[in-house]
């Protein structure tokens, strides 16, 4: 398999959904308790890549074992990366079972130096990735694949990154709240991506018979709902501050308002996968980038 098919099955160009919240979360780890355990964080960033490739890899192999009917073998032979690139569908499969054997691996390693909270994060985090694309009705394909993508990328991902740190200096309830709203702004980045990736393939996802929220909604209250997810993350940001759970120096990232507007409002004129889709996923990158550096700035700064 070509690095490039690879990389598109497993969707790489998407992991910044993952990897700004886990700087998030150790920069929070340094910022509230002084302390990284680098052995711990590295192999978390490690099973953490390794499963979210997993996850998005089997959401392709998902969407290629289930489009049986005439009017969806288009989608697998034209524009699933398994039919198009002619990928042995079994390979795939034992692919996907390594990265996701390695990762809980990882994950137990992690456990046994960290305790016991880990374990019920990591099985809640691997029942979601499973349920996203696996099972009788994925997540992908009902009205809640955007809040359980936002939260558990946005929000899981950062809770582990600050738990793995600060374990040994808090429990976990005694950050879990100010780790949501400082996680806030990215929680609702993501979630807007798929909601704009889901808008955009509304007319896909009904012949695979999907049901997403764009179904039950229609397109311009999907729309609405698209708009009001980066207005919810730049409230929560405010609150996270006003919280004292991110710096001040945090509320810098509220100055990509701007840019996400302008790019809102190019996707909401002509919503196309191909065209202005590319906007949501700048987005999603511009915000959570600016959150991590502003939040760096402020650690290093004490503002």
């Amino acid at each position: 398999m070509r690095p490039a098919v690879f990389f598109e099955l497993v969707e790489l160009k998407a992991k910044t959904a993952s990897v700004f919240p886990f700087l998030l979360g150790t920069l929070y780890a340094w910022y509230h308790y002084h302390v990284l355990h680098l052995p711990e964080l590295i192999i978390f960033f490690i099973a953490m890549l390794l499963f979210n490739m997993a996850v998005d890899a089997n959401d392709n192999y998902q969407d290629y074992r289930r489009a049986t009917k005439t009017q969806a073998l288009a989608f697998r032979e034209k524009t699933n990366i398994i039919g198009r690139e002619h990928l042995n569908p079994r390979t795939i499969g034992w692919l996907i079972a390594f990265m996701m054997t390695v990762s809980a691996i990882l994950g137990l390693w992690m456990v046994s130096r960290t305790g016991w909270p880990l374990l019920w994060l990591g099985l809640f985090s691997f029942a979601v990735g499973f349920g996203y694309a696996g099972g009788p009705r994925p997540i992908s394909t009902t009205p809640f694949g955007e809040f359980f993508s936002g939260f558990t990328m946005g929000f899981v991902i950062t809770l582990i990154a600050v738990y793995v740190n600060a374990f040994s200096q808090a429990p976990l309830s005694a950050f879990a709240w100010p780790v949501f709203l400082a996680s806030g702004l990215a929680q609702a980045a993501i979630a807007a991506l798929l909601l704009a990736n889901n808008i955009a393939d509304e007319a896909e996802d009904k012949a695979l018979g999907r049901r997403t929220i764009v179904y039950y909604l229609g397109r311009q209250k999907s729309l609405l709902l698209f708009k009001a997810l980066y207005t919810a993350g730049y409230i929560l940001l405010l609150l996270a501050v006003a919280a004292q759970a991110l710096p001040k120096l945090a509320l810098l990232a509220i100055l990509t308002a701007p840019v996400v507007i302008k790019n809102v409002r190019g996707f909401e004129a002509n919503p196309d996968k191909q065209k202005t889709f590319k906007l949501a996923v700048k987005n999603l990158l511009l915000t959570t980038l600016a959150l991590v550096v502003a939040v760096g700035l402020g650690v290093w700064t004490h503002i």
